[in-house]
C-alpha cells in the first residue's frame, strides 16, 4: 500500500502551511495532496503559491495532487478551478462534479475525492469513463461496501482502472453546508467573517449536554468529534485498498504516517482511546463507535 497526507483542511497562516510541506518532504508519504477544499475566503495561500510549492515538493519524487473546493458558491471560484485543472503538471483532485466536469473536457485525469457522492459500481464506472484514475471512497463508507463494489464490478465486466484510496486518520469530513458554522459560532455574519477560522487551526469542538465531543466545526464544514484512526485495521485493506489517506492536524501527523506504516502487519499496534478515537464507519457500524 501506498501512503498519502491529504489537503490539510483547515485554515492556517500562509508561513505556517508552507513550512508543513516543506517538513513532509522528508516524511514516509509517498504522495502529498494540497490545496483549499473548504471555502474560497480562506485566500492566504492563491493558486500561484499551491502550484511553485506543488513544484518544489515535486522535486523530492513525491507525487503531488492539487486539491479543489468541495463547495463551489461563485463564478470567480470557477476561474481559480480552472487555473488549477489546467496546471499543465500535476494531476487534481476533484471534490466537485465541476472539477470532473472540466478535466473531462480537457482530458484530464483525475482523482474522485471524498466529498464526490459515489456508492455503486455504475457511478465508478461513468466517473472512470471520464477520467478518473483514483477513487478516494466516500468516510461513511464500510469495508464489506467497498468489497460489495468491487465484487458488482466483476459481476458486470467492468474492468477496472483506478486506485481505491480510503480516507483513515484524521477528522471525517461529514458535511458541507453555505452557511459558516464557525463565523456563526462568534456571533459573525458569513460575508464579515473575517476568516474567524483560522483561530482554531484544528477547528472548534462541539460537545453534547453529556460533554461528548460530538462534532468540529471547521467553517462550513461540519467533522466528526473524535478523530477517525483505522491505523489498526490496516491489515483488512490488504487486497482491497491502495493507497490510505492521513489528514493533517499538524506536523505531528507526520509521525502517524509512519506509524502507520509500521503496523502494516499489525504487529506494532497504534495506541487507541475511546471517547478521543473513532473506526466505527469502516467496521460498518455507528461513526463515533471504536472496535479495537
Amino acid at each position: 500500500m501506498k501512503y498519502a497526507l491529504g489537503p490539510v483542511l483547515y485554515y492556517w497562516p500562509k508561513t505556517e502551511t508552507e513550512a508543513f510541506y516543506h517538513a513532509a518532504k522528508d516524511s514516509e508519504a509517498d504522495i502529498i495532496y494540497m490545496g483549499e477544499t473548504v471555502c474560497t475566503k480562506r485566500r492566504e495561500m492563491k493558486v500561484p503559491n499551491w502550484l511553485d510549492l506543488a513544484k518544489q515538493i515535486a522535486l523530492t519524487g513525491k507525487q503531488v495532487v492539487l486539491s479543489t473546493l468541495a463547495l463551489l458558491e461563485a463564478p470567480s471560484e470557477l476561474n481559480d478551478l480552472r487555473q488549477l485543472v489546467n496546471n499543465g503538471d500535476f494531476l487534481i483532485e476533484a471534490n466537485d462534479l465541476a472539477a470532473i466536469n472540466i478535466a473531462h473536457d480537457n482530458k484530464l485525469p483525475f482523482v474522485a475525492g471524498p466529498a464526490i457522492n459515489c456508492y455503486n459500481a455504475l457511478t465508478l464506472k461513468l466517473l472512470q469513463k471520464q477520467g478518473m484514475i483514483r477513487w478516494c471512497m466516500p468516510v461513511e463508507l464500510s469495508r464489506d461496501w467497498l468489497v460489495n463494489i468491487l465484487n458488482q464490478f466483476a459481476s458486470l465486466n467492468i474492468e477496472r482502472m483506478f486506485e481505491v484510496e480510503v480516507f483513515s486518520y484524521g477528522y471525517l469530513p461529514l458535511a458541507y453546508s453555505a452557511r459558516c458554522f464557525t463565523a456563526r459560532s462568534e456571533d459573525r455574519p458569513k460575508d464579515k467573517c473575517e476568516t474567524c477560522c483560522i483561530k482554531y487551526p484544528i477547528g472548534r469542538e462541539v460537545f453534547s449536554q453529556e460533554q461528548q465531543k460530538v462534532f468540529v466545526l471547521n467553517g462550513i464544514q461540519t467533522q466528526s468529534g473524535y478523530c477517525y484512526n483505522l491505523g489498526n485495521n490496516l491489515k483488512d485493506m490488504k487486497g482491497l485498498v491502495d493507497i490510505v489517506r492521513i489528514s493533517p492536524l499538524g506536523r505531528e501527523t507526520l509521525d502517524i504516517v509512519k506509524q502507520f506504516k509500521t503496523n502494516e502487519d499489525g504487529l506494532n499496534p497504534l495506541h487507541i482511546e475511546h471517547k478521543r478515537d473513532c473506526n466505527g464507519y469502516w467496521n460498518g457500524i455507528a461513526g463515533l463507535e471504536l472496535t479495537q
